[in-house]
């Protein structure tokens, strides 16, 4: 009787550390998810940075507005950013800086990216572990063996 209180109590922690598990493992989802977001959004502005590059002062532009509506605008200087520094701070900076911290904020969120996914990666392993666990104490527990 004993034997089958210590595969009750290990089933019992088992179970607590799998929900923890599987809570940290959303989580690291939700991360991926929103430096996947941010990644994407780096990456557009950075396509916009290359075309704008190329543009001449006074070109016809389309810039989105949001709804999947646009208005056009005329570029007034081509050189000129004004980047979004975070806090609501943005300060002009000329094009090709501006491109160096699109470019350094995209390996930044690269570098997160690679952590975020290698730790759901061991996430996901140690709960397949704890889940084999559970399985062959379950089945101990049935025969009445340990």
């Amino acid at each position: 009787m004993a034997d089958v209180s210590k595969e009750e109590e290990e089933l019992r922690k088992l179970g607590v550390e799998m929900r923890f598990l599987e809570q940290t493992a959303e989580s690291l989802q939700q991360r991926i998810s929103m430096v996947n977001a941010a990644m994407t959004d780096l990456a557009y502005a950075n396509m916009a940075l290359e075309s704008i590059e190329k543009e001449k002062e006074n070109a016809e532009l389309l810039v989105p507005i949001g709804g999947s509506s646009y208005i056009k605008v005329k570029l007034a200087n081509s050189d000129k950013v004004i980047v979004g520094m975070g806090a609501s701070v943005s300060i002009e900076k000329n094009l090709p800086e501006a491109k160096a911290i699109m470019k350094g904020r995209l390996e930044e969120l690269e570098k997160t990216m690679r952590s975020a996914q290698q730790q759901f990666g061991q996430v996901a392993q140690r709960i397949n572990a704890s889940r084999s666990r559970v399985e062959s104490l379950l089945a101990s527990v049935r025969k009445g063996t340990a």
